[in-house]
């Protein structure tokens, strides 16, 4: 199989690299080449900005053709379209990596399949997603491209801690705020359900989706089917870390109103939803799938590569005050009115 991956080192696409080399696949990598260093094993390599679509095509991809092509870094309409261009008549397959945020938001059924509705009034991201599946499936429609979209939700590696509130440096700073002996912050009462998905689970499934005639003109989610709330996720990183947990639980509408990070997609529009995927059209169309990677487990070799890697170590002094500040604010307030309710004893 000839496959063209169009990134190759993000958090999933990496994963995907990774899978392939290690299978019967002439593989191609379509990016900047800044970060192929990194991986174990040398790639055909096309080093182009894929947005200088005419030099790309004269000079890089006018003698190729492809089984597969997969975008993982599609996230405007314009994007898509110019891969149309490129690509409607040099791969048998295209992939589009969407994301599970398009969903109906708020939901109307926490139990969410590929037939559940599309709309986010809450993040823009999630719109955008949105509109550029509604092009591609358009044009599978009119012109019969080959188009294959995929839906996944909540994605970590050992580079990505998967948690709910970050500031702009990832993740990090949750991990520095617990090996400190400070509290963190969980949205909502951190017991909405939640599910998180390991790269290489992730690779696995869109690995499988390849080639495969029957997912032409499909759209398919592919997540963990392990469901956890956001407490027992946060305990789990502590417990990888071997330290005590202190968490402050927030509403979600009152981080998003009193932080200058954008927490209203993320939060509103997408984590703060109990959400449980249902996943049978997957296993339908990739017989034998099963996310073997429990969090658990996971999480342990995430916490343990972050700590032994001073790259993945990016302090956020920003974030962590913002946290101290809500703190501090919610404590104010508590004592506030316990004293409010001491007064009212006198009456």
């Amino acid at each position: 199989m000839k496959v063209l991956l169009i990134g190759g080192t993000g958090t999933i696409s990496q994963a995907v690299t990774e899978q392939l080399l290690t299978q019967e696949c002439e593989l191609y990598l379509l990016n900047r080449g800044t970060r192929n260093h990194m991986l174990p094993f040398p790639v055909k390599e096309i080093i182009a900005d894929i947005n200088q679509e005419e030099a790309l095509v004269s000079e890089k991809i006018e003698n190729l053709s492809f089984d597969v092509v997969v975008n993982f870094i599609g996230y405007e309409k314009i994007q898509v379209e110019r891969d149309y261009r490129l690509f409607h008549d040099k791969t048998k397959q295209y992939i589009y990596i969407s994301s599970a945020s398009v969903y109906q938001k708020p939901l109307l059924n926490y139990i969410v399949n590929e037939d559940t509705p599309l709309g986010n009034l809450y993040w823009e991201y999630a719109r955008k997603k949105i509109v550029c599946e509604a092009y591609l499936m358009e044009r599978f429609r009119k012109d019969g491209f080959p188009v294959t979209i995929i839906r996944p939700s909540h994605t970590y590696d050992e580079r990505k801690l998967p948690v709910a509130l970050h500031g702009r440096d990832g993740g990090w700073q949750t991990i520095k705020r617990m090996l400190d002996g400070k509290p963190v912050l969980v949205h909502g009462d951190g017991m909405s359900l939640w599910t998180v998905t390991h790269s290489k689970d992730l690779a696995r499934g869109i690995i499988g989706l390849m080639g495969n005639s029957s997912a032409i003109g499909e759209a398919v989610q592919i997540t963990s089917d392990e469901c956890l709330t956001w407490n027992q996720i946060y305990a789990m990183i502590a417990k990888a870390l071997k330290v005590p947990l202190q968490t402050i639980h927030i509403a979600s509408q009152s981080l998003v109103q009193c932080s200058k990070f954008d927490f209203r997609g993320s939060l509103i529009g997408d984590k703060a939803n109990s959400v449980v995927f249902d996943n049978r059209k997957l296993k339908r169309l990739v017989p034998g799938f099963k996310a073997e990677i429990p969090f658990e487990k996971g999480i342990r070799e995430t916490v343990s590569y972050m700590l032994s890697h001073e790259e993945c170590q990016t302090e956020d002094e920003r974030f962590d005050k913002w946290c101290d500040r809500v703190i501090l604010s919610l404590e104010s307030a508590l004592i506030m009115i316990e004293k409010k309710k001491i007064n009212m004893k006198d009456l």
